[in-house]
């Protein structure tokens, strides 16, 4: 079974984890709708790259 042979100080293991950490979505402003969304997706009114590409029912 493997242990530690040494402690890893406080900024050792924080150095270790820096990479970990949430991602911010980009969030751009639809020109042709005005709304909010997600880049390179749909918007929610089915609009995408100025073209209606899903009806809304």
């Amino acid at each position: 079974m493997a242990t530690p042979s040494n402690k890893n100080s406080k900024s050792h293991k924080r150095n270790r984890r820096g990479h970990i950490g949430l991602n911010v979505p980009n969030i751009v402003l639809d020109q042709t709708t005005g709304e909010y969304r997600v880049s390179h997706r749909v918007s929610p009114s089915g609009v995408y790259n100025g073209k209606q590409v899903i009806d809304k029912k």
